[in-house]
C-alpha cells in the first residue's frame, strides 16, 4: 500500500501546521519523519491515519483518494507513544479488542491473538495486566493490537520515546527485523536522528511545516540540503566566509568548491562535523590556531573541545581513541585544526559581497 499526500496544509487557529507538503512513501517502505517538535510531523502522521482532516490538499492509498474517508475505514494500524492500552484489561484481551469489535469469530480471534504475541516475543504472558509489564512489553502489546487487524500500514508516533535508551534500542532493532518480515508500509515520527537513519528506509526531514528534505539515510547525512538539516543532524561547527573562483576561504581556511566558478565573492556559510575536523600539533599554513578546553573520552570517540581566540569560536572536534592516543592532548595545549571537508551554503536569495 503506497501513500501519496499532495499539497496538504493544516492550520490550527494561528498556527501553521503544515504548509503545502507534498510526500511520497513507497508500498512496503519504512518511513521516518524527522524534525524538531512543531515541525508538523504528528500532524502529518494523523492526517495520512485520518484522525486530522487537512484544510487543503489530497491524500491518496495505492491511488485511491481517502481524503474525507474516516479513521476506521482507512485499514491503518496507529501506535501511540504513551501505548494507550486498557489497563483493566489483560495483554490478550488488548491485542484481541480490535478482533472482538469487528464481531471475529472466537476461535479465529484467539488464533490471530496468540501468533500476535508470539511474533512480538510476549508468549506467556497474555494473562498479565499492562501494570505488570515493562515499557517495552508494554510497546510491543500496543503493536501487537495495531497489527491484530491485519492493517495495510502501520503508523507510529514517537513510539519509543518514554523507554530508556537501552530498551529503545533494543526495540529499535526488534521492530526493523519484524518490519522486514511483514513488508507493511510504515511510518514513524521522531525526532532522534540517530533512530530515523538506523531503521528508516526514506527519511523525510520537517520544519515549521514543510519538507525540507527527503531521502535515504545516508543521502540525507551526506548531502545535507538546506543549513537546517545541517544543523539538525548533530553537532556542527559553523564558519562563515565566501566564495570565489572555486574556493571557500573560511578565515584561514581555503577549501575547493567547485559548485561556484565565478570570480565575483559571495557571502557563504560553511558547516563541519565534529569528526571532520583534523587536530596536530604542528602549524600549517591554512591550520587554526586553538587551545584545549576540554578533552572527554565518549565511547569508540574523544570529544575535544578548543577555543581559537584570534575568532573568538569554540570548535567541538571527534577524534577516534588512536589519534588521541597519539595526540595525548591535555587542558591548556596550544593544537592546530584544519577541516577536512565542510558543506557550503549560500544564502537566498542569492547576492554578490
Amino acid at each position: 500500500m503506497s501513500i501519496s499526500i499532495q499539497n496538504v496544509s493544516r492550520r490550527f487557529g494561528n498556527f501553521q501546521a503544515l504548509s503545502d507538503v507534498s510526500l511520497n512513501v513507497p508500498s512496503g517502505s519504512l518511513t521516518a519523519l524527522l524534525g524538531p517538535s512543531g515541525s508538523g510531523k504528528t500532524t502529518l502522521l494523523r492526517i495520512i491515519a485520518g484522525l486530522e482532516t487537512p484544510d487543503t490538499g489530497t491524500v491518496l492509498f495505492q491511488e485511491e483518494d481517502v481524503t474525507e474517508k474516516a479513521a476506521r475505514d482507512r485499514e491503518v494500524g496507529f501506535v501511540f507513544q504513551h501505548y494507550a492500552l486498557f489497563r483493566h484489561m489483560t495483554v490478550f484481551e488488548n491485542v484481541a479488542f480490535g478482533l472482538r469489535v469487528r464481531k471475529v469469530a472466537k476461535d479465529i480471534a484467539n488464533a490471530r491473538v496468540k501468533e500476535l504475541l508470539s511474533l512480538v516475543r510476549l508468549e506467556g504472558l497474555g494473562n498479565r495486566f499492562p501494570s505488570e509489564l515493562s515499557g517495552g512489553q508494554r510497546q510491543r502489546v500496543a503493536l501487537a493490537r495495531a497489527l491484530a487487524m491485519r492493517p495495510q500500514m502501520l503508523l507510529l508516533d514517537e513510539p519509543f520515546g518514554a523507554l530508556d535508551a537501552k530498551v529503545r534500542q533494543e526495540l529499535r532493532t526488534w521492530l526493523r527485523k519484524l518490519h522486514e518480515e511483514m513488508h507493511v508500509t510504515t511510518v514513524f515520527v521522531t525526532h532522534d536522528q540517530e533512530e530515523a537513519f538506523e531503521m528508516a528506509d526514506q527519511v523525510v526531514v520537517m520544519n515549521h511545516g514543510k519538507i525540507e528534505q527527503i531521502g535515504t539515510p545516508q543521502d540525507v547525512f551526506d548531502h545535507p540540503a538546506t543549513p537546517f538539516v545541517m544543523d539538525f543532524l548533530g553537532n556542527v561547527n559553523v564558519f562563515h566566509g565566501r566564495v570565489k573562483a572555486g574556493r571557500v576561504e573560511l578565515g584561514p581556511f581555503s577549501l575547493a568548491y567547485d559548485a561556484y566558478t565565478h570570480e565575483e565573492p559571495r557571502n557563504a556559510t560553511a558547516y563541519v562535523r565534529p569528526h571532520e575536523l583534523e587536530i596536530d600539533r604542528v602549524a600549517t599554513a591554512t591550520s587554526l590556531a586553538a587551545r584545549v578546553l576540554q578533552v572527554n573520552p565518549a565511547g569508540a570517540v574523544v570529544k575535544v573541545r578548543v577555543f581559537a581566540e584570534e575568532y573568538g569560536v569554540e570548535l567541538n572536534i571527534d577524534l577516534i581513541r588512536d589519534r588521541a592516543a597519539v595526540l595525548r592532548l591535555q587542558s591548556g595545549d596550544t593544537v592546530y585544526v584544519h577541516p577536512k571537508t565542510a558543506r557550503v551554503f549560500m544564502p537566498e536569495p542569492e547576492y554578490a559581497i
